[in-house]
């Protein structure tokens, strides 16, 4: 599969890389915390047949600028709104934090058709976030094995569910000593800025029912239910989006375990959508 990639400048000068496959209408893709572009590298390869595919490097990953001083979910919506001017795309597509950054982003200006997977949207306080300060400070110590397995046991994005302690150590292990160690690693860095930017944007939502353009809410069946909850509440504030819960899915399918289930979705939107 043919990649291109390539570099966009934000308004606040920061650059934005971005990695791009096949042709057609352009589709941009937000990933979430600690994912990097070439992570939806399969997602991206399903849809690129028929459509232009932009994968964004977010600020603090790769050869994207940092998170700067002033980081915001704004500074990452006017990012993603750099990348859709740039390369002519009408179509975002985000995925958990990415998921916030693209409802962000739209409601800047709107895309002919938004997509989301589990947004990190926190309504009523529903973003469970006491773990945030003593992963800030293992972090801190350069204690980078305790605070991933930490995060992964306290925010139950992975499958593991209420396995022992040690089944967490184990896998926090095998995140940092495998062949995207050190990206990882270095996303750790971001983490706190992200996850603080959830909390404080917990409201009761009625922002996003500005959001006007066609909006499909998606959610796994087996994500934690602080994320999947959400999503109705969602539909019933976004005028025009509406919610597929798609069981046996978890908070990864779009980037490891069901992209092809999330590829015949975003390809259903967006056929629908440029027929209107």
């Amino acid at each position: 599969m043919e990649t291109m990639s390539g570099t966009v400048t934000s308004d606040d000068g920061t650059t934005i890389t971005f990695l791009e496959y096949g042709t057609g209408p352009g589709l941009v893709i937000v990933p979430g915390n600690n994912r990097r572009a070439h992570h939806y590298a399969t997602l991206a390869g399903l849809l690129a047949g028929s459509y232009r595919v932009t994968v964004i490097d977010r600020r603090g990953r790769g050869r994207s600028g940092p998170q700067g001083a002033d980081y915001s979910v704004d500074r990452e919506a006017e990012d993603v709104q750099a990348v859709l001017a740039a390369r002519g795309a009408t179509f975002l597509f985000g995925h958990s934090y990415g998921g916030l950054i693209a409802l962000h982003a739209a409601l800047l200006k709107p895309p002919a058709a938004l997509a989301v997977f589990d947004p990190g949207v926190s309504i009523d306080g529903s973003f469970p976030s006491g773990w945030l300060p003593r992963f800030t400070a293992l972090l801190d110590r350069g204690r980078h094995h305790a605070a991933m397995a930490l995060f992964l046991r306290e925010s139950r994005l992975s499958p593991l569910g209420d396995a022992p302690r040690p089944v967490f150590w184990a896998l926090a292990f095998l995140l940092l000593h495998g062949s995207d160690g050190p990206d990882t690693k270095a996303m750790m860095a971001t983490t706190p800025r992200e996850v603080g930017e959830v909390v404080r944007l917990d409201s009761d939502g009625s922002r996003y029912a500005a959001v006007t353009c066609p909006a499909l809410l998606l959610g796994g069946g087996r994500t934690p239910s602080y994320l999947r909850d959400v999503l109705p509440r969602l539909a019933q504030l976004m005028p025009g989006s509406w919610c597929e819960i798609i069981d046996g899915l978890d908070h990864n399918a779009p980037d490891l375990n069901a992209p092809e289930e999330i590829a015949g979705r975003l390809a259903a939107l967006m056929r629908r959508t440029s027929s209107v």
